[in-house]
């Protein structure tokens, strides 16, 4: 039997496979509440130990060699030494969450709820400023909190924006570097996020990893800006694209090939039912930056490019191609014309679709366990021809998943590895 990295390559060479790949947990849209984690492992009678979260802002768990075994998962990931709050994600300490779930996090992460039952994150752990983000009592995630004031046009700097966004420093390349390594060597094929190259990701937009955000930070001035402020959007992208390049030379030097995919962007322009933008606005806005930085990457490197756009986007998908996007993640089939023999059909030679596996908002969370045999199968039927697919759910796996469904999911995909 072919080795995981080796599968993977191969549908990402749109070549049939002798199985299909699989991902749970490489990347932060990959993967799986600490929740379900942690109730994974006992269902399956692994060793009893805090689950590691590897993204505290969506509280994915950490699927560790034994679970991923189980899973059959054929990819691992490469993340950043700080997370989106600008905390370093090297030292950790143990926490109890709301939920009662002991659990690894940042140490300068505390889940202790206050008198209102809410759990606050600092900028980089650094309680002299207010809080970036907050998980609200009986919630299972977290969310950003908005910091900036009214903006001034006047003195808006496209600086302001651009705080976020540097070239990277030694001690990041050595870690990118020793993780890269690591990586490699399980045999797996290896998925980098690197940061810093998504271009008006939402989630990044209000700045939780800075002390005091400026600029546009607003989630919603942010979306207006884009027709009210295109100047302004163009010069940031411009900036951030020409940083994204200069750090992505640097990184090619120290990780090379052991890196298989880079996750290059994660922001959204669809809806459960349109598009956030035309294409026209897509072409001026965003592509010339998109195809630069893509351009660099298939010209001087062998990494695939990972996009990741949620929602009804079958009008957008031809310029993904042109900008040089070679996966579409999640795949979201339950969007409204986003059908999957449709998206096999018109786009399956050009994309490889990585997610679309199982639908996340109504078969996995409502369907029952038969229910979800069946469409898993029928999902792996249509993308998993002639390649050019990697089995993961649409997004993140969430904490109120029936256990019984996530395991119907994994004996499904099981099964079709004998």
């Amino acid at each position: 039997m072919k080795a995981s990295k080796e599968i993977v390559l191969q549908s990402l060479n749109h070549t049939q496979g002798e199985r299909i790949a699989v991902d749970f947990g490489a990347t932060s849209v990959t993967g799986i509440h600490c929740r379900i984690v942690g109730d994974l492992r006992r269902y399956y009678g692994l060793e009893e130990k805090p689950v590691r979260i590897i993204e505290p802002f969506q509280m994915l768990g950490e699927v560790d060699d034994a679970l991923g075994d189980i899973l059959g998962i054929d990819v691992t990931g490469v993340w950043g030494r700080e997370n989106m709050f600008g905390i370093d994600e090297t030292r950790l300490h143990e926490q109890i969450t709301p939920w009662g779930q002991t659990v690894l996090i940042a140490e300068d992460i505390d889940l202790t709820p206050d008198k209102n039952g809410d759990i606050h994150i600092y900028p980089q752990g650094d309680r002299h400023y207010p809080p970036s983000a907050i998980m609200p009592e009986g919630c299972f995630f977290v969310n950003a909190v908005e910091r900036g004031g009214v903006v001034d046009d006047e003195n808006l700097s496209v600086e302001d924006n651009l705080e976020e966004f540097g070239y990277l420093k030694d001690e990041d390349l050595l870690h990118f570097e020793r993780e890269a390594v690591k990586a490699a060597a399980t045999g797996k094929a290896v998925v980098a996020g690197f940061g810093g190259t998504a271009l008006g990701d939402i989630a990044f937009v209000p700045g939780m990893g800075l002390k005091q955000p400026k600029g546009v930070r607003a989630v919603a001035e942010w979306y207006m800006s884009t027709i009210l402020r295109p100047d302004y959007i163009h010069r940031i992208f411009e900036k951030q694209t020409d940083i994204a390049v200069e750090n992505y030379k640097l990184l090619w030097e120290k990780v090379g090939n052991k890196v298989d995919v880079v996750f290059t962007c994660g922001t959204d322009f669809g809806t459960q039912t349109s598009q956030f933008c035309s294409n026209e606005t897509f072409r001026e806005l965003w592509l010339p930056y998109y195809k630069r930085m893509n351009d660099w990457i298939h010209q001087n490197t062998s990494w695939k490019i990972f996009k990741h756009c949620c929602g009804s986007i079958i009008p957008v998908i031809p310029l993904f191609i042109e900008a040089g996007f070679d996966i579409l993640n999640p795949v979201q089939i339950n969007a409204k014309d986003m059908d999957s023999q449709r998206l096999k059909n018109e786009f399956g030679d050009a994309l490889t679709f990585w997610g679309g596996g199982i639908d996340t908002q109504k078969i996995l969370p409502s369907a029952t366990p038969a229910e979800v045999r069946e469409h898993v199968l029928q999902q792996c039927e249509i993308f998993g021809k002639n390649g050019g697919f990697v089995f993961n759910s649409i997004h993140n796996i969430q904490a109120n998943a029936p256990l019984e469904n996530v395991v119907a999911m994994i004996e499904t995909l099981n099964g079709l590895r004998k």
